[in-house]
Order: C-alpha cells, then structure tokens, then sequence
C-alpha cells in the first residue's frame, strides 16, 4: 500500500441521499409577437429608414431561441425597407477565422436561410479610438461601414468579474464586435478592470458608430427566455444593471451557505467557459468575482465528450482523478488560458488514482473534527442541478428547506472494483 492509500484508508466515504431542487420555471412561450411589440415601439421604428444598410451583431454562446430572435429582428428591419447583414460577434472564438465564426452560427442554427440575410464574416477590424488608460477600441470592418448598428444578446452574470454590468449587451458591442483584437485587447489589463472598461468602451462606440438598438434576453434556471426587451443606447446605461440582477435572481443554485466538500462528476468547456459555472459553485477563476457557496473542498472527477480535452477549471478543484488527467487536451486546455490571461484554472489539481480516494482526500482535508458529519453534495454538472445528492449531514438543512426535497434513503455511493463511481 503507498503512503496516500495509508493516509486515506481508514476516512469515510459518507452515505448519500438523492434530493429534488425547484427553480423559477417561467417562460415566454410565445416570442414572436412579444419581440415584434418591443420592436414597434415608437422610439425604436423611427431609428430605421428605407436603403440603411444595418448590421446585426449575433454571438456565439448558444442563447435560447437565437434563430428566432434573430430571424424576427431582421424581417423588423427588412418591412421597414432597411438592408440588414449579419455580423458573427464572438471575440476570438471559430478559431479567430472569418470562416470559422461563421461555422459557429451555423452551429448555432443561424444561417443566412434562417435569418434571411446574409452574413457577411471578416476578421477585419476598424481602431475607433482609446480610452483615457489607452485601450484600444475596435470594432468588425463590415459593422464600422454599415448605417446602423444592432446587437443581439442574453444578459447573465459572469464568471470572473463583478459589476453593474457584466455578460450581456455591453459587453456584446465592446468584446463580440471588436472581434480577435478586441478580445484581446480588453482582457489585456486583465479582469480587474473589466467592470469599468466594458461599458467604458461600449458608450464609445455607441457615441462614435450609428448604434439603433440591442435586443436582450434574459433566461431562467432551465435556459429559458423569460425576458425579452429591445433596448435604444440611452436604454442600455440605464437598464442593463436592471436586468443583469434580474438575471442573478434567477441563476440555478445549489441552496447552501457553506460545504465541507462539494464533488462534480464532469466539467467542460459545454457547461461554461470555466468547465463550471462559478457562480454555482463559489469558486472563481479570479479573485474579482464572488458569490455562491463556501467549499472547502471541491472535486471534480471527470471531462464531458464534448469538451474534446479541455479542461479549463479543473485548477479551481482541490482534487481530480487519474482518469481526468488522461482524458486532458494539455494544448488545448493550455491556449483557453493563455488567450484570457487567467492561468490558475488551466493548472492540475492534485490527482488521485480513482473516484473514491479523490472524494476520500476531499473529506480528510476538509478541516472537519468527525468526518462522518461531512457536509458533502455530488453533483452532474453545474448545468443539471434540479436532482442532485446531499450527505446524511445535511438532511435536517434540506428537509426543512422550501425549495428542496429528498426523495431516496441513505445509500453508499456506488464504487466499481477499480475504486470508481459507475
């Protein structure tokens, strides 16, 4: 037996019960007539005349009913005589290539047959101006030519900085629209900025380019359009802060202040650009964003399919698994951190050789006098958190929570011969 099999042989695993979680699950079921009424509003129709040329900025996070959105926005401005195009907005993502952004949106659903448009695609940028501490601004050559300017984008809270405003319509016009180079160029101070230099830089473009209009969603804890509105620039510094608390108050939550230890079967890049979504798990890639519970100690055993050996996040984990490190895209994993300059996410974990001795390191460590009183949840994913499992610690909490309800007995968590959970 090795040292670390000496030092974990006599902890206990704890037993598990499973536990149903509510959440919010209102929904706009009908979305067209609800956009096309945002649309109509006076103050938004009077922007658009016949022959402008406009162009539609559309992302590449996959936004519910994007399609749809989009397909609406453009006939809008289409019945108003205008000549809408699209323009992918998505930083340096498709591989930093015209070609590949547009790869994106077709993955995504959006297409020139579906929007009824078409797409025009260039890595192509225009330098507007600076800001006071020099930052660059840019934004997309095709967008910089056209009359108008619109954006399509969900509001939600991001991942490693907080402010008023964080992912959202701001951040769309000064990161999506200024494409490799304004990625770049905005993550370069780092994200202890951010908070000022996206608004910053997206009041100049506002100022400087034709900017109509953005539309903006906002979706519940299932990824559901909840909120649409149609916003005008004046709209967006007033009212983005709104629906980005909006947007908090509805985030999937695992309802606890604090944890001993807190495992996730599988990060990816497919769940969030962290592997995890922080705000879920309390633990962020920086240290200028917060919220969420108090791990002690967190476990991540494994990588999703899709995430094709990115393991960006796992460097937020205390613990991972042998499994996980063989299944590691080191490349690939290593380039997701050397484009938004945070590293520690992209670091490995300190590896056990199977499920059962990470998740026994996590208990031994997690600075508990009787470890059979562990406070532990399991988890899927940070996407999938309406069923998940709670120690027998817990349960007292969980019963008498209104949002919470167990739903099995105590059980022992179901390790194969090799020491992992199947």
């Amino acid at each position: 037996m090795g040292i670390l099999q000496d030092l974990l042989k006599d902890i206990p695993v704890p037993k598990m019960a499973k536990v149903k979680v509510k959440f919010d699950d209102q929904k706009i079921d009908q979305l067209e007539p609800v956009l096309t009424e945002k649309l109509q509003q006076e103050h938004i129709r009077t922007q658009i005349k016949p022959g402008m040329e406009i162009a539609v900025a559309v992302g590449s996070r996959g936004l519910d009913r994007l399609v749809e959105l989009t397909a609406v926005t453009v006939k809008f401005l289409k019945d108003l005589g205008a000549k809408p195009f699209i323009v992918p907005s998505m930083g340096s993502h498709g591989g930093a290539t015209a070609e590949g952004q547009r790869e994106v949106l077709a993955h995504l659903g959006v297409t020139e047959e579906s929007a009824g448009c078409e797409i025009r695609s260039s890595m192509e940028v225009v330098k507007i101006g600076e800001l006071p501490n020099g930052l660059p601004v840019y934004v997309d050559k095709y967008a910089s030519e056209a009359d108008g300017i619109v954006v399509i984008n969900r509001v939600k809270p991001h991942t490693a900085f907080r402010g008023p405003v964080e992912s959202g319509i701001m951040k769309m016009i000064s990161i999506g629209l200024g494409k490799q180079r304004g990625a770049e160029a905005c993550h370069q101070l780092g994200f202890k900025y951010m908070a000022e230099n996206v608004p910053a830089m997206a009041k100049m473009i506002m100022e400087k380019k034709p900017f109509l209009f953005g539309v903006a969603t906002v979706e519940n804890a299932f990824d559901k359009v909840t909120v649409v509105d149609v916003l005008s620039p004046e709209e967006i510094i007033e009212r983005e802060a709104d629906l980005q608390a909006k947007a908090k108050e509805l985030l999937p939550k695992l309802f606890f202040e604090q944890l001993e230890v807190l495992v996730i079967d599988q990060i990816g890049k497919n769940i969030s650009g962290d592997g995890m979504d922080p705000n879920i798990t309390g633990r962020y890639p920086t240290p200028y964003a917060h919220g969420g519970p108090d791990v002690n100690k967190m476990v991540v055993l494994g990588l999703t399919p899709q995430t094709e050996g990115n393991a960006n996040g796992v460097g937020t984990a205390d613990f991972t698994t042998q499994r996980l490190v063989d299944r590691m895209d080191l490349e690939v994993t290593y380039a997701n951190g050397l484009t938004s300059t945070v590293v520690a996410p992209t670091k490995i974990a300190t590896t056990l050789p199977n499920d059962r001795e990470a998740i026994q390191a996590a208990v031994k460590t997690s600075n508990i006098l009787d470890f059979a009183k562990v406070k532990m949840v399991r988890i899927k994913n940070t996407l999938e958190l309406s069923e998940i499992e709670v120690s027998e610690a817990l349960l007292d909490y969980v019963k008498q929570h209104p949002n919470m309800e167990v739903v099995s007995e105590l059980y022992d968590l179901p390790f194969d011969e090799n020491g992992n959970l199947f």
